[in-house]
């Protein structure tokens, strides 16, 4: 049985609380007479008395629907004068069934007589009447909590989806600068090559669900085609070292998380240099933690307390925003010299395997 969708399905879950309920009580009102050694003939009675109450109680639904957006000192009153009105009739039904079947047509003497014992009735049903408040405020409670959920979940996907998209124009015109400059030298082997490379780049970039993570097999070839994009623009100035332990080839990354640390290294350590660089990529396992680095060997940036100190610089931002929005408090990623020079950003993700 699915009670999850029992339980989404207003209307089925108030029929079931309440035949529960009223069977409860049925059950409640058979023990009491077991132990007051009443006759057999009470059972029916008891059956009786609470079908009743079932059905009397039924109607009080429908009242309370239309009094739900009332003030509340008129909602109070309402619920008690529907609960009391209900509770005279029940105790008046109640009385007609024990006199006529287990007395065996007694009758009063006077009509009030048969309205005795209502308070106890009305204690019931302002207890059925109350549970049906709570349940319900209960539900409007988890509807809301989940609605937020939903709104929160929705603003990261946009929020991760923006960030992915912050691709550097740069990168883009350098490209098509660089595909111009072969095509115009006759190379066009080399310039269809790159087309490709960053066709399968761009293709990756948005086909992936930021929400969703990738191998790391994946994402360093998503980067080596990135990389080889840029080697031919730089050429031998560019070097790039890439050191991944076996057991981390399918360890689960954000997708697009190593291409702006690369595009960061390119940036202001490849480039600036005459004689280039090297970009050296890390990937070990700690425990239950993955460790990736990433690191130039170029003439290195002001660095306070684990952060990198540039104008206009997103990368990183962007980056750490995304590691926040998958994995909470559970990260971590720190920027530090790298020695004899550069720069390293080392990250910390739970460790965990895909396919």
């Amino acid at each position: 049985m699915n009670w999850k969708a029992l339980i989404e399905n207003r209307n089925r879950f108030f029929w079931l609380l309440h035949t529960a309920g009223w069977f409860g009580f049925a059950l409640v009102q058979f023990l009491g007479s077991l132990l007051h050694d009443l006759r057999d003939l009470f059972v029916i009675v008891i059956f009786l008395n609470s079908y009743a109450g079932w059905m009397l109680t039924v109607p009080l639904r429908y009242v309370y629907r239309r009094a739900w957006n009332l003030s509340p000192i008129k909602l109070i009153a309402v619920v008690i004068l529907s609960s009391y009105v209900t509770a005279v009739i029940w105790q008046v039904i109640k009385n007609i069934n024990y006199w006529e079947i287990y007395k065996h047509g007694w009758q009063p003497e006077f009509w009030l007589y048969y309205t005795k014992s209502s308070v106890w009735s009305f204690y019931i049903i302002l207890s059925w009447s109350c549970l049906y408040f709570g349940i319900k405020y209960y539900q409007m409670l988890q509807k809301e909590k989940q609605n937020v959920l939903q709104a929160n979940t929705a603003a990261h996907q946009a929020q991760l989806k923006m960030l992915r998209y912050q691709l550097n124009p740069h990168f883009l015109f350098n490209t098509l600068n660089a595909i111009s400059t072969l095509i115009l030298v006759k190379e066009n082997d080399t310039a269809n090559g790159m087309v490709t490379k960053l066709s399968e780049f761009l293709r990756y970039s948005l086909d992936k669900d930021p929400m969703k993570r990738v191998t790391l097999t994946n994402e360093i070839q998503a980067l080596q085609l990135y990389l080889d994009i840029e080697k031919v623009r730089f050429e031998e100035r560019l070097q790039v070292d890439t050191n991944i332990a076996d057991d981390c080839a399918n360890a689960l990354v954000p997708s697009m998380v190593l291409q702006p640390l690369a595009e960061n290294a390119i940036k202001y350590a490849i480039a600036v240099k005459e004689e280039g660089g090297t970009i050296a990529i890390t990937v070990n396992r700690f425990g239950n933690d993955l460790l990736v680095e990433l690191a130039d060997n170029g003439p290195g940036a002001e660095i306070k307390n684990g952060n990198l100190h540039r104008e206009n610089g997103v990368g990183l931002a962007n980056t750490r925003e995304r590691l926040a929005a998958l994995y909470k408090d559970n990260f971590s990623l720190v920027v530090s010299s790298n020695k004899p020079s550069g720069v390293k950003v080392n990250i910390r993700i739970p460790y965990e395997l895909g396919h």
